[in-house]
Protein backbone atom coordinates (compact mmCIF):
# COMPACT_ATOMS: atom_id res chain seq x y z
CA UNK A 1 0.00 0.00 0.00
CA UNK A 2 1.29 3.47 -0.93
CA UNK A 3 0.64 7.12 -0.24
CA UNK A 4 -1.21 7.42 -3.54
CA UNK A 5 -3.60 4.61 -2.61
CA UNK A 6 -4.25 6.18 0.80
CA UNK A 7 -5.06 9.52 -0.87
CA UNK A 8 -7.36 7.84 -3.40
CA UNK A 9 -9.40 5.95 -0.82
CA UNK A 10 -9.90 9.05 1.34
CA UNK A 11 -11.08 11.04 -1.69
CA UNK A 12 -13.42 8.23 -2.68
CA UNK A 13 -14.87 8.04 0.83
CA UNK A 14 -15.49 11.81 0.71
CA UNK A 15 -17.34 11.38 -2.60
CA UNK A 16 -19.38 8.45 -1.29
CA UNK A 17 -20.32 10.45 1.78
CA UNK A 18 -21.43 13.37 -0.37
CA UNK A 19 -23.54 11.04 -2.51
CA UNK A 20 -25.10 9.60 0.64
CA UNK A 21 -26.04 13.05 1.92
CA UNK A 22 -23.61 13.04 4.84
CA UNK A 23 -22.83 16.13 6.90
CA UNK A 24 -20.71 18.73 5.07
CA UNK A 25 -18.04 18.75 7.77
CA UNK A 26 -17.64 14.99 7.63
CA UNK A 27 -17.13 15.13 3.87
CA UNK A 28 -14.62 17.94 4.26
CA UNK A 29 -12.70 15.99 6.92
CA UNK A 30 -11.93 13.22 4.42
CA UNK A 31 -11.08 15.65 1.63
CA UNK A 32 -8.76 17.53 3.97
CA UNK A 33 -7.25 14.24 5.11
CA UNK A 34 -6.47 13.27 1.52
CA UNK A 35 -4.76 16.64 0.90
CA UNK A 36 -2.84 16.34 4.15
CA UNK A 37 -1.50 12.89 3.26
CA UNK A 38 -0.61 14.02 -0.26
CA UNK A 39 1.37 17.06 0.90
CA UNK A 40 3.11 15.34 3.83
CA UNK A 41 6.71 14.15 3.79
CA UNK A 42 5.89 10.92 5.60
CA UNK A 43 6.67 7.61 3.90
CA UNK A 44 3.56 5.44 3.93
CA UNK A 45 3.53 1.66 3.61
CA UNK A 46 1.84 -1.39 5.16
CA UNK A 47 3.73 -0.84 8.43
CA UNK A 48 2.63 2.77 9.00
CA UNK A 49 0.69 3.05 12.27
CA UNK A 50 -2.33 5.13 13.24
CA UNK A 51 -0.13 6.99 15.76
CA UNK A 52 2.26 8.07 12.98
CA UNK A 53 -0.62 9.12 10.77
CA UNK A 54 -2.18 11.15 13.60
CA UNK A 55 0.97 13.29 13.68
CA UNK A 56 0.04 14.65 10.24
CA UNK A 57 -1.89 17.90 10.59
CA UNK A 58 -5.41 17.34 9.22
CA UNK A 59 -5.57 13.62 10.08
CA UNK A 60 -7.81 12.88 13.06
CA UNK A 61 -7.76 9.79 15.24
CA UNK A 62 -10.73 8.10 13.52
CA UNK A 63 -9.35 8.57 10.01
CA UNK A 64 -5.89 7.48 11.14
CA UNK A 65 -7.27 4.21 12.54
CA UNK A 66 -9.18 3.49 9.36
CA UNK A 67 -6.09 4.18 7.27
CA UNK A 68 -3.97 1.87 9.42
CA UNK A 69 -6.49 -0.91 8.79
CA UNK A 70 -6.36 -0.23 5.06
CA UNK A 71 -2.58 -0.02 4.84
CA UNK A 72 -1.97 -3.20 6.82
CA UNK A 73 -4.71 -5.40 5.32
CA UNK A 74 -5.60 -3.83 1.98
CA UNK A 75 -9.19 -3.47 3.17
CA UNK A 76 -11.24 -0.98 5.16
CA UNK A 77 -14.54 -2.11 6.68
CA UNK A 78 -15.94 1.42 6.83
CA UNK A 79 -15.18 2.01 3.13
CA UNK A 80 -16.65 -1.34 2.06
CA UNK A 81 -19.88 -0.77 3.99
CA UNK A 82 -20.23 2.79 2.70
CA UNK A 83 -19.59 1.69 -0.88
CA UNK A 84 -22.17 -1.11 -0.60
CA UNK A 85 -24.80 1.40 0.56
CA UNK A 86 -24.52 3.52 -2.60
CA UNK A 87 -25.65 2.28 -6.07
CA UNK A 88 -22.41 1.60 -7.95
CA UNK A 89 -23.68 3.45 -11.00
CA UNK A 90 -23.61 6.76 -9.12
CA UNK A 91 -19.83 6.58 -8.96
CA UNK A 92 -19.71 5.81 -12.66
CA UNK A 93 -21.76 8.96 -13.31
CA UNK A 94 -18.97 11.02 -11.77
CA UNK A 95 -16.96 10.24 -14.91
CA UNK A 96 -19.29 12.54 -16.85
CA UNK A 97 -17.58 15.93 -17.24
CA UNK A 98 -19.28 18.69 -15.26
CA UNK A 99 -21.54 16.38 -13.25
CA UNK A 100 -20.65 16.47 -9.56
CA UNK A 101 -21.86 14.56 -6.48
CA UNK A 102 -24.56 17.10 -5.54
CA UNK A 103 -26.30 16.93 -8.91
CA UNK A 104 -25.96 13.14 -9.03
CA UNK A 105 -27.46 12.86 -5.54
CA UNK A 106 -30.36 15.08 -6.60
CA UNK A 107 -31.00 13.03 -9.76
CA UNK A 108 -30.92 9.83 -7.74
CA UNK A 109 -33.34 11.10 -5.12
CA UNK A 110 -35.74 12.89 -7.49
CA UNK A 111 -35.75 10.61 -10.55
CA UNK A 112 -34.30 7.37 -9.19
CA UNK A 113 -31.41 7.51 -11.69
CA UNK A 114 -28.68 5.02 -10.78
CA UNK A 115 -26.71 4.47 -14.02
CA UNK A 116 -25.22 6.44 -16.89
CA UNK A 117 -27.52 4.71 -19.39
CA UNK A 118 -30.56 5.58 -17.30
CA UNK A 119 -29.39 9.20 -17.10
CA UNK A 120 -28.92 9.30 -20.86
CA UNK A 121 -32.43 7.98 -21.36
CA UNK A 122 -33.91 10.60 -19.04
CA UNK A 123 -32.01 13.33 -20.91
CA UNK A 124 -33.34 12.03 -24.21
CA UNK A 125 -36.84 12.24 -22.69
CA UNK A 126 -36.15 15.87 -21.60
CA UNK A 127 -36.78 15.13 -17.92
CA UNK A 128 -33.90 17.34 -16.72
CA UNK A 129 -34.96 20.56 -18.46
CA UNK A 130 -37.34 21.77 -15.74
CA UNK A 131 -35.39 20.48 -12.73
CA UNK A 132 -33.96 23.14 -10.38
CA UNK A 133 -30.32 23.80 -11.19
CA UNK A 134 -30.39 22.00 -14.53
CA UNK A 135 -32.11 23.28 -17.70
CA UNK A 136 -31.59 22.56 -21.40
CA UNK A 137 -27.95 23.70 -21.54
CA UNK A 138 -26.97 21.47 -18.61
CA UNK A 139 -28.92 18.56 -20.10
CA UNK A 140 -27.16 19.00 -23.45
CA UNK A 141 -23.76 19.16 -21.72
CA UNK A 142 -24.54 15.97 -19.79
CA UNK A 143 -25.42 14.19 -23.05
CA UNK A 144 -22.12 15.35 -24.57
CA UNK A 145 -20.28 14.10 -21.49
CA UNK A 146 -22.01 10.74 -21.67
CA UNK A 147 -20.83 10.34 -25.27
CA UNK A 148 -17.24 10.82 -24.06
CA UNK A 149 -17.68 8.21 -21.30
CA UNK A 150 -19.31 5.67 -23.62
CA UNK A 151 -16.44 5.64 -26.07
CA UNK A 152 -14.52 3.00 -24.18
CA UNK A 153 -17.31 0.94 -22.67
CA UNK A 154 -17.86 -2.56 -23.99
CA UNK A 155 -21.51 -2.56 -25.08
CA UNK A 156 -23.40 -0.39 -27.52
CA UNK A 157 -27.03 -0.02 -28.45
CA UNK A 158 -27.79 -1.15 -31.99
CA UNK A 159 -29.36 2.24 -32.64
CA UNK A 160 -26.18 4.01 -31.57
CA UNK A 161 -23.84 2.34 -34.03
CA UNK A 162 -25.85 1.15 -37.03
CA UNK A 163 -25.32 4.50 -38.77
CA UNK A 164 -21.55 4.20 -38.36
CA UNK A 165 -21.65 0.60 -39.57
CA UNK A 166 -23.68 1.48 -42.65
CA UNK A 167 -21.38 4.38 -43.53
CA UNK A 168 -18.32 2.15 -43.26
CA UNK A 169 -19.77 -0.75 -45.26
CA UNK A 170 -20.85 1.79 -47.87
CA UNK A 171 -17.26 2.97 -48.23
CA UNK A 172 -15.98 -0.60 -48.44
CA UNK A 173 -18.52 -1.54 -51.10
CA UNK A 174 -17.38 1.51 -53.05
CA UNK A 175 -13.79 0.28 -53.20
CA UNK A 176 -12.66 -1.10 -56.56
CA UNK A 177 -10.82 -3.82 -54.63
CA UNK A 178 -14.09 -5.31 -53.34
CA UNK A 179 -16.18 -7.92 -55.15
CA UNK A 180 -18.83 -8.44 -52.46
CA UNK A 181 -19.19 -7.12 -48.91
CA UNK A 182 -21.72 -7.18 -46.09
CA UNK A 183 -22.15 -6.45 -42.43
CA UNK A 184 -22.12 -9.66 -40.38
CA UNK A 185 -22.34 -10.74 -36.77
CA UNK A 186 -24.86 -9.46 -34.25
CA UNK A 187 -25.36 -6.20 -36.11
CA UNK A 188 -26.54 -8.05 -39.23
CA UNK A 189 -28.84 -10.12 -37.02
CA UNK A 190 -30.09 -6.78 -35.61
CA UNK A 191 -29.52 -7.64 -31.97
CA UNK A 192 -30.57 -4.88 -29.59
CA UNK A 193 -27.04 -4.51 -28.20
CA UNK A 194 -23.72 -5.27 -29.84
CA UNK A 195 -20.08 -5.37 -28.76
CA UNK A 196 -18.46 -4.82 -32.14
CA UNK A 197 -19.10 -4.49 -35.86
CA UNK A 198 -18.30 -7.45 -38.12
CA UNK A 199 -17.72 -7.16 -41.87
CA UNK A 200 -17.12 -9.88 -44.44
CA UNK A 201 -15.74 -8.99 -47.88
CA UNK A 202 -14.36 -10.79 -50.91
CA UNK A 203 -11.46 -9.52 -53.01
CA UNK A 204 -8.70 -10.60 -55.35
CA UNK A 205 -6.30 -8.20 -53.64
CA UNK A 206 -6.48 -8.74 -49.88
CA UNK A 207 -3.54 -6.49 -49.04
CA UNK A 208 -4.89 -3.45 -50.87
CA UNK A 209 -8.33 -3.89 -49.32
CA UNK A 210 -6.79 -4.11 -45.85
CA UNK A 211 -4.89 -0.88 -46.54
CA UNK A 212 -8.14 0.75 -47.63
CA UNK A 213 -9.99 -0.49 -44.53
CA UNK A 214 -7.38 0.61 -42.00
CA UNK A 215 -6.96 4.10 -43.44
CA UNK A 216 -10.57 5.28 -43.39
CA UNK A 217 -11.13 8.74 -41.94
CA UNK A 218 -13.36 7.29 -39.18
CA UNK A 219 -10.52 5.10 -37.80
CA UNK A 220 -9.24 6.16 -34.39
CA UNK A 221 -6.62 3.42 -34.16
CA UNK A 222 -5.63 0.14 -35.81
CA UNK A 223 -5.85 -2.76 -33.38
CA UNK A 224 -4.40 -5.39 -35.73
CA UNK A 225 -3.72 -5.90 -39.43
CA UNK A 226 -3.41 -9.18 -41.29
CA UNK A 227 -3.97 -10.78 -44.68
CA UNK A 228 -7.41 -12.20 -43.86
CA UNK A 229 -8.47 -10.29 -40.73
CA UNK A 230 -7.93 -6.75 -39.50
CA UNK A 231 -9.41 -4.79 -36.61
CA UNK A 232 -9.84 -1.08 -36.09
CA UNK A 233 -11.50 1.14 -33.50
CA UNK A 234 -13.79 3.97 -34.51
CA UNK A 235 -13.95 7.34 -32.79
CA UNK A 236 -17.08 6.18 -30.99
CA UNK A 237 -14.99 3.49 -29.27
CA UNK A 238 -16.49 0.45 -31.01
CA UNK A 239 -14.20 -2.12 -32.62
CA UNK A 240 -14.68 -3.24 -36.22
CA UNK A 241 -13.40 -6.57 -37.53
CA UNK A 242 -13.15 -7.31 -41.26
CA UNK A 243 -12.54 -10.73 -42.75
CA UNK A 244 -11.46 -10.82 -46.36
CA UNK A 245 -11.82 -14.02 -48.40
CA UNK A 246 -11.70 -15.10 -52.01
CA UNK A 247 -15.05 -14.68 -53.73
CA UNK A 248 -15.79 -18.41 -54.00
CA UNK A 249 -15.53 -18.58 -50.18
CA UNK A 250 -17.71 -15.51 -49.57
CA UNK A 251 -21.15 -17.18 -49.08
CA UNK A 252 -19.78 -19.62 -46.50
CA UNK A 253 -17.84 -16.92 -44.64
CA UNK A 254 -20.83 -14.58 -44.58
CA UNK A 255 -23.10 -17.29 -43.17
CA UNK A 256 -20.53 -18.38 -40.60
CA UNK A 257 -19.60 -14.92 -39.34
CA UNK A 258 -23.20 -13.76 -39.25
CA UNK A 259 -23.92 -16.47 -36.68
CA UNK A 260 -25.30 -16.79 -34.13
CA UNK A 261 -23.02 -19.34 -32.53
CA UNK A 262 -26.08 -21.43 -31.61
CA UNK A 263 -27.44 -21.27 -35.16
CA UNK A 264 -24.09 -22.29 -36.61
CA UNK A 265 -23.78 -25.22 -34.20
CA UNK A 266 -27.23 -26.47 -35.18
CA UNK A 267 -26.42 -26.10 -38.88
CA UNK A 268 -23.17 -28.03 -38.54
CA UNK A 269 -25.03 -30.80 -36.73
CA UNK A 270 -27.45 -31.11 -39.67
CA UNK A 271 -24.53 -31.05 -42.12
CA UNK A 272 -22.81 -33.81 -40.19
CA UNK A 273 -25.94 -35.99 -40.41
CA UNK A 274 -25.77 -35.48 -44.18
CA UNK A 275 -22.07 -36.42 -44.14
CA UNK A 276 -21.11 -32.87 -45.06
CA UNK A 277 -18.39 -30.83 -43.38
CA UNK A 278 -19.46 -27.22 -42.88
CA UNK A 279 -17.24 -24.28 -41.89
CA UNK A 280 -16.38 -20.73 -42.92
CA UNK A 281 -14.48 -21.99 -45.96
CA UNK A 282 -17.22 -24.07 -47.56
CA UNK A 283 -19.39 -27.18 -47.60
CA UNK A 284 -17.37 -30.32 -48.26
CA UNK A 285 -18.54 -33.81 -49.12
CA UNK A 286 -15.75 -36.35 -49.21
CA UNK A 287 -13.36 -33.36 -49.21
CA UNK A 288 -14.93 -32.01 -52.38
CA UNK A 289 -16.30 -28.46 -52.26
CA UNK A 290 -20.04 -28.07 -52.83
CA UNK A 291 -20.13 -24.79 -54.72
CA UNK A 292 -22.73 -22.29 -53.54
CA UNK A 293 -23.24 -18.90 -55.12
CA UNK A 294 -24.90 -17.31 -52.07
CA UNK A 295 -26.39 -18.06 -48.64
CA UNK A 296 -29.74 -19.13 -50.11
CA UNK A 297 -27.87 -21.82 -52.06
CA UNK A 298 -26.25 -23.03 -48.81
CA UNK A 299 -29.61 -23.46 -47.11
CA UNK A 300 -31.04 -25.21 -50.17
CA UNK A 301 -28.38 -27.91 -49.87
CA UNK A 302 -30.23 -29.06 -46.75
CA UNK A 303 -33.72 -28.70 -48.19
CA UNK A 304 -34.29 -25.41 -46.36
CA UNK A 305 -35.82 -22.11 -47.35
CA UNK A 306 -33.60 -19.05 -46.96
CA UNK A 307 -33.42 -17.95 -43.31
CA UNK A 308 -33.32 -14.19 -42.82
CA UNK A 309 -30.34 -13.05 -40.71
CA UNK A 310 -32.62 -11.70 -37.94
CA UNK A 311 -33.97 -15.22 -37.30
CA UNK A 312 -30.62 -16.98 -36.97
CA UNK A 313 -30.73 -17.49 -33.20
CA UNK A 314 -31.54 -21.25 -33.08
CA UNK A 315 -35.03 -20.26 -32.02
CA UNK A 316 -36.80 -22.80 -34.23
CA UNK A 317 -35.84 -21.23 -37.55
CA UNK A 318 -33.99 -24.30 -38.84
CA UNK A 319 -36.94 -26.62 -38.31
CA UNK A 320 -39.33 -24.04 -39.84
CA UNK A 321 -37.04 -23.63 -42.86
CA UNK A 322 -37.04 -27.38 -43.47
CA UNK A 323 -40.83 -27.55 -43.08
CA UNK A 324 -41.38 -24.53 -45.35
CA UNK A 325 -43.05 -22.68 -42.45
CA UNK A 326 -40.86 -19.62 -42.02
CA UNK A 327 -42.83 -16.41 -41.44
CA UNK A 328 -43.18 -13.72 -44.11
CA UNK A 329 -41.57 -11.08 -41.91
CA UNK A 330 -42.98 -7.57 -41.57
CA UNK A 331 -40.97 -4.87 -43.36
CA UNK A 332 -40.34 -1.19 -42.82
CA UNK A 333 -42.43 -0.28 -45.88
CA UNK A 334 -45.44 -2.06 -44.34
CA UNK A 335 -45.91 0.57 -41.62
CA UNK A 336 -48.85 2.88 -42.42
CA UNK A 337 -48.72 5.19 -39.40
CA UNK A 338 -47.27 5.77 -35.97
CA UNK A 339 -48.78 6.10 -32.49
CA UNK A 340 -47.22 6.97 -29.10
CA UNK A 341 -45.80 10.40 -29.84
CA UNK A 342 -45.15 13.14 -27.27
CA UNK A 343 -45.12 16.82 -28.19
CA UNK A 344 -44.70 20.08 -26.27
CA UNK A 345 -48.19 19.49 -24.87
CA UNK A 346 -46.32 17.32 -22.33
CA UNK A 347 -42.59 16.51 -22.34
CA UNK A 348 -41.77 16.45 -26.06
CA UNK A 349 -39.54 19.04 -27.70
CA UNK A 350 -41.56 19.29 -30.94
CA UNK A 351 -44.94 20.74 -31.80
CA UNK A 352 -47.86 18.69 -33.06
CA UNK A 353 -47.70 20.71 -36.26
CA UNK A 354 -44.07 19.72 -36.83
CA UNK A 355 -44.97 16.06 -36.32
CA UNK A 356 -47.84 16.20 -38.80
CA UNK A 357 -45.69 17.88 -41.44
CA UNK A 358 -42.95 15.29 -40.94
CA UNK A 359 -45.40 12.39 -41.15
CA UNK A 360 -46.97 13.75 -44.33
CA UNK A 361 -43.53 14.23 -45.88
CA UNK A 362 -42.86 10.53 -45.29
CA UNK A 363 -46.22 9.51 -46.82
CA UNK A 364 -47.69 8.02 -43.65
CA UNK A 365 -51.48 7.67 -43.57
CA UNK A 366 -52.08 8.54 -39.93
CA UNK A 367 -50.44 9.79 -36.75
CA UNK A 368 -51.51 9.17 -33.16
CA UNK A 369 -50.51 11.60 -30.42
CA UNK A 370 -50.34 10.35 -26.84
CA UNK A 371 -49.30 12.90 -24.25
CA UNK A 372 -48.55 12.03 -20.66
CA UNK A 373 -51.41 11.99 -18.16
CA UNK A 374 -52.34 13.64 -14.90
CA UNK A 375 -50.10 11.54 -12.61
CA UNK A 376 -47.04 12.37 -14.72
CA UNK A 377 -46.73 16.01 -13.66
CA UNK A 378 -42.94 15.59 -13.76
CA UNK A 379 -43.43 15.13 -17.54
CA UNK A 380 -45.95 17.93 -18.02
CA UNK A 381 -48.88 15.53 -17.99
CA UNK A 382 -52.31 16.72 -19.08
CA UNK A 383 -55.03 17.32 -16.53
CA UNK A 384 -58.83 17.50 -16.84
CA UNK A 385 -58.67 21.10 -18.11
CA UNK A 386 -55.71 20.85 -20.50
CA UNK A 387 -57.13 17.70 -22.12
CA UNK A 388 -59.73 19.87 -23.85
CA UNK A 389 -57.09 22.39 -24.97
CA UNK A 390 -55.17 19.44 -26.42
CA UNK A 391 -58.27 18.22 -28.30
CA UNK A 392 -59.00 21.71 -29.66
CA UNK A 393 -55.46 22.10 -30.95
CA UNK A 394 -55.52 18.71 -32.70
CA UNK A 395 -58.94 19.45 -34.20
CA UNK A 396 -57.62 22.73 -35.61
CA UNK A 397 -54.59 20.91 -37.00
CA UNK A 398 -56.78 18.23 -38.61
CA UNK A 399 -58.64 20.91 -40.59
CA UNK A 400 -55.35 21.97 -42.23
CA UNK A 401 -54.05 18.50 -43.13
CA UNK A 402 -55.23 15.39 -44.94
CA UNK A 403 -53.32 12.88 -42.79
CA UNK A 404 -55.59 11.32 -40.18
CA UNK A 405 -54.84 12.56 -36.66
CA UNK A 406 -55.73 10.25 -33.77
CA UNK A 407 -56.07 11.59 -30.23
CA UNK A 408 -54.47 9.41 -27.60
CA UNK A 409 -53.16 9.55 -24.06
CA UNK A 410 -50.47 7.64 -22.18
CA UNK A 411 -52.23 6.95 -18.90
CA UNK A 412 -50.19 5.92 -15.88
CA UNK A 413 -50.95 2.61 -14.21
CA UNK A 414 -51.17 3.43 -10.52
CA UNK A 415 -49.75 1.06 -7.86
CA UNK A 416 -53.20 -0.42 -7.22
CA UNK A 417 -53.79 -1.12 -10.94
CA UNK A 418 -56.18 1.78 -11.53
CA UNK A 419 -55.57 4.37 -14.25
CA UNK A 420 -54.89 8.00 -13.35
CA UNK A 421 -57.79 9.44 -15.38
CA UNK A 422 -61.39 8.49 -14.67
CA UNK A 423 -63.44 6.67 -17.31
CA UNK A 424 -65.26 9.85 -18.28
CA UNK A 425 -62.01 11.39 -19.52
CA UNK A 426 -60.58 8.15 -20.94
CA UNK A 427 -63.71 7.63 -23.05
CA UNK A 428 -62.92 10.81 -25.00
CA UNK A 429 -59.72 9.47 -26.56
CA UNK A 430 -59.33 7.48 -29.78
CA UNK A 431 -56.90 5.20 -27.96
CA UNK A 432 -55.45 4.88 -24.46
CA UNK A 433 -51.91 3.68 -23.92
CA UNK A 434 -51.36 2.34 -20.40
CA UNK A 435 -47.93 2.10 -18.83
CA UNK A 436 -45.95 1.85 -15.60
CA UNK A 437 -43.74 4.85 -14.83
CA UNK A 438 -43.39 4.59 -11.05
CA UNK A 439 -43.26 1.95 -8.34
CA UNK A 440 -40.77 -0.32 -10.12
CA UNK A 441 -39.76 -2.17 -6.94
CA UNK A 442 -42.92 -4.24 -6.46
CA UNK A 443 -42.54 -7.99 -6.19
CA UNK A 444 -43.42 -10.10 -9.22
CA UNK A 445 -46.91 -11.07 -8.09
CA UNK A 446 -47.97 -7.52 -7.23
CA UNK A 447 -46.54 -6.01 -10.43
CA UNK A 448 -48.15 -8.69 -12.57
CA UNK A 449 -51.52 -8.25 -10.87
CA UNK A 450 -51.19 -4.47 -11.13
CA UNK A 451 -50.79 -4.55 -14.90
CA UNK A 452 -53.46 -7.19 -15.49
CA UNK A 453 -55.94 -5.19 -13.40
CA UNK A 454 -55.18 -2.08 -15.49
CA UNK A 455 -55.97 -4.06 -18.65
CA UNK A 456 -59.43 -4.78 -17.25
CA UNK A 457 -60.36 -1.15 -17.89
CA UNK A 458 -62.39 -1.21 -21.12
CA UNK A 459 -60.75 2.00 -22.33
CA UNK A 460 -57.23 0.55 -22.05
CA UNK A 461 -56.16 -0.05 -25.64
CA UNK A 462 -52.39 -0.58 -25.72
CA UNK A 463 -49.94 -1.85 -23.08
CA UNK A 464 -46.74 0.18 -23.50
CA UNK A 465 -43.15 -0.94 -22.82
CA UNK A 466 -44.43 -4.01 -20.92
CA UNK A 467 -41.31 -4.83 -18.86
CA UNK A 468 -40.00 -1.31 -18.21
CA UNK A 469 -36.44 -2.16 -19.16
CA UNK A 470 -33.89 0.37 -20.33
CA UNK A 471 -31.16 -1.43 -22.25
CA UNK A 472 -27.74 -1.39 -20.57
CA UNK A 473 -29.23 0.74 -17.79
CA UNK A 474 -32.24 -0.74 -16.02
CA UNK A 475 -33.33 -4.34 -15.71
CA UNK A 476 -36.99 -5.19 -16.37
CA UNK A 477 -39.13 -4.88 -13.28
CA UNK A 478 -40.11 -8.17 -11.70
CA UNK A 479 -43.06 -9.40 -13.72
CA UNK A 480 -44.52 -12.65 -15.01
CA UNK A 481 -44.44 -11.47 -18.61
CA UNK A 482 -45.98 -14.69 -19.94
CA UNK A 483 -48.99 -14.21 -17.68
CA UNK A 484 -49.30 -10.59 -18.81
CA UNK A 485 -49.03 -11.57 -22.48
CA UNK A 486 -51.73 -14.20 -22.10
CA UNK A 487 -54.00 -11.73 -20.28
CA UNK A 488 -53.49 -9.11 -22.99
CA UNK A 489 -54.41 -11.62 -25.70
CA UNK A 490 -57.49 -12.73 -23.76
CA UNK A 491 -58.70 -9.19 -23.03
CA UNK A 492 -57.93 -7.80 -26.48
CA UNK A 493 -55.35 -5.30 -25.26
CA UNK A 494 -52.70 -4.71 -27.90
CA UNK A 495 -49.04 -5.09 -26.94
CA UNK A 496 -46.59 -2.35 -27.82
CA UNK A 497 -43.19 -3.00 -29.27
CA UNK A 498 -41.61 0.20 -28.03
CA UNK A 499 -39.15 1.14 -30.75
CA UNK A 500 -37.10 3.59 -28.70
CA UNK A 501 -33.58 2.12 -29.07
CA UNK A 502 -33.11 2.41 -25.31
CA UNK A 503 -36.13 0.17 -24.72
CA UNK A 504 -37.04 -2.22 -27.59
CA UNK A 505 -39.69 -3.57 -25.27
CA UNK A 506 -41.44 -6.06 -25.72
CA UNK A 507 -38.23 -8.10 -26.03
CA UNK A 508 -38.13 -10.03 -29.33
CA UNK A 509 -37.69 -13.28 -27.41
CA UNK A 510 -41.31 -13.03 -26.22
CA UNK A 511 -42.90 -11.86 -29.46
CA UNK A 512 -43.22 -15.32 -30.99
CA UNK A 513 -44.85 -16.69 -27.84
CA UNK A 514 -47.19 -13.70 -27.64
CA UNK A 515 -48.23 -14.24 -31.25
CA UNK A 516 -48.94 -17.90 -30.56
CA UNK A 517 -51.13 -16.78 -27.61
CA UNK A 518 -53.18 -14.68 -30.02
CA UNK A 519 -51.80 -11.23 -29.19
CA UNK A 520 -51.65 -8.35 -31.65
CA UNK A 521 -48.99 -5.65 -31.64
CA UNK A 522 -48.24 -2.03 -32.47
CA UNK A 523 -44.76 -0.76 -33.29
CA UNK A 524 -44.53 2.63 -31.57
CA UNK A 525 -41.61 5.08 -31.60
CA UNK A 526 -42.36 6.69 -28.19
CA UNK A 527 -40.90 9.79 -29.83
CA UNK A 528 -40.15 13.00 -27.94
CA UNK A 529 -38.38 14.79 -30.81
CA UNK A 530 -38.45 14.71 -34.60
CA UNK A 531 -35.41 12.44 -34.80
CA UNK A 532 -37.20 9.92 -32.58
CA UNK A 533 -40.00 9.45 -35.10
CA UNK A 534 -37.70 7.37 -37.30
CA UNK A 535 -36.96 5.00 -34.41
CA UNK A 536 -39.91 2.87 -35.52
CA UNK A 537 -37.46 1.09 -37.83
CA UNK A 538 -35.76 -0.40 -34.75
CA UNK A 539 -39.15 -1.68 -33.66
CA UNK A 540 -39.55 -3.36 -37.04
CA UNK A 541 -36.21 -5.09 -36.42
CA UNK A 542 -37.51 -6.36 -33.09
CA UNK A 543 -40.73 -7.58 -34.69
CA UNK A 544 -38.78 -9.40 -37.39
CA UNK A 545 -36.54 -11.07 -34.82
CA UNK A 546 -39.74 -12.07 -33.02
CA UNK A 547 -41.14 -13.83 -36.11
CA UNK A 548 -43.92 -11.29 -36.63
CA UNK A 549 -45.68 -10.80 -39.94
CA UNK A 550 -47.54 -7.85 -41.41
CA UNK A 551 -50.92 -9.05 -40.20
CA UNK A 552 -49.64 -9.23 -36.60
CA UNK A 553 -48.86 -5.49 -36.51
CA UNK A 554 -51.88 -3.17 -36.29
CA UNK A 555 -50.11 -0.12 -37.67
CA UNK A 556 -49.65 -1.92 -40.97
CA UNK A 557 -53.45 -1.74 -41.34
CA UNK A 558 -55.35 1.02 -43.21
CA UNK A 559 -56.58 3.73 -40.86
CA UNK A 560 -60.26 2.71 -40.98
CA UNK A 561 -59.43 -0.86 -39.98
CA UNK A 562 -57.14 0.42 -37.24
CA UNK A 563 -59.84 2.73 -35.88
CA UNK A 564 -62.32 -0.15 -35.76
CA UNK A 565 -59.89 -2.25 -33.75
CA UNK A 566 -59.03 0.61 -31.38
CA UNK A 567 -62.74 1.21 -30.71
CA UNK A 568 -63.52 -2.48 -30.22
CA UNK A 569 -62.32 -2.42 -26.61
CA UNK A 570 -64.88 0.22 -25.63
CA UNK A 571 -67.85 -1.72 -26.91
Amino acid sequence: MSKKEAVNILNEIATLLELSGADFFKVRAYNNGARAIESSDITIDQNTTAKELSNIKGIGKAIAQKLEEFLSTGKMKYYEELKASIPSGLMDMLKIPGLGPKKIKYLYEELGITTIRELEFECQENFLIDLPGFGKKTQDNILKGIEVVKRFQGNFLYGEIIGQAENLIGEIKGSKKVIRASLAGSIRRKKETVKDIDIVASSKDHDSLMNFFTTRECVMDVISRGDTKSSIRLESGIAVDIRVVDDDQYPYALHHFTGSKEHNTAMRSIAKKNKIKMNEYGLFKEDKLIRCKDEAHIFSQFGMDYIEPELRENFGEIEAARDKKLPDLVGISDIEGLLHIHTDFSDGSMSASQVVEYMESKDFSYVGFSEHSIAAQYAGGLNNDTVHEYFDALDALQKKHSIKILKGIESDIMPDGSLDFDDGILSLFDFVIISVHTGFNMDEEKMTDRIIKAMDNKYATILAHPTGRILLAREPYKINIIKVIEAAAEKGVFIEINANPFRLDLDWRYCKQAKEAGAKFLINPDAHNLEGLSDYTYGVNTARKGWLEKQDILNTYPVKKLEELLKSRKE
